[in-house]
């Protein structure tokens, strides 16, 4: 178990530079939670998402790595583009209007990803917070398996202010996620 919580976060703009410590680490934890039998979650189809995302402007990674270098954990987003696809597999109707980018409207937190040592201690939500930091968007959306966890994933987001707006299945292999949005308060 890490003695400290003295963690750096380093965020991250060029993929390669964080590449396979994502790779990794997803690896590692999904194998924690025995994921990794899931072809939507295997290696190959992660990095495909990943590359995908990482295509888009203003993709960016927050890194949380001990004092010695060993990652303790990462997340990523990417702002949401006025062609975005985010909302098509929606299974859920939205008002009017809700769905329409800008590019600077809404920012996707894509992934989250904390190593077993360090659960339980806020690293996730200092992972978010510091990712979110000075962001410009109003509002931030994610997708959970409502069943990661037993439910106990959707409900830590739940905890962090995000409320739940719809379902979606993104991928034919993926599983039906419920569609989370957290505004971002600014003042």
């Amino acid at each position: 178990m890490p003695e400290s919580l003295e963690l750096e976060f380093r965020r991250n703009l060029d993929v390669e530079d964080v590449r396979q410590t994502i790779l990794d680490l997803h690896v590692e934890v999904c194998g924690d939670f025995g994921l990794l039998d899931r072809p939507f979650n295997s290696i190959e189809r992660y990095d495909e998402r990943l590359l995908t995302y990482t295509q888009r402007p203003g993709w960016e990674a927050m890194v949380a790595r001990t004092p010695d270098g060993e990652p303790a954990g990462f997340c990523f987003g990417t702002p949401l583009a006025p062609n975005t696809g985010w909302w098509s597999s929606m299974t859920t109707p939205l008002p009017d209007g809700y769905t329409t980018e800008t590019g600077t409207r809404t920012l996707a937190f894509q992934e989250i990803c904390v190593r077993k040592p360090w659960r339980g201690r806020s690293i996730a939500r200092r992972l978010h917070d510091e990712l979110l930091a000075g962001h410009p968007e109003e509002r931030v959306t994610l997708l959970v398996d409502p069943n990661a966890g037993g439910g106990k994933v959707k409900a830590l987001y739940e905890s962090w202010g995000y409320q739940e707006i719809g379902k979606q299945q993104p991928f034919e292999d993926s599983p039906q996620f419920a569609v989370m949005m957290y505004p971002l308060q600014r003042g």
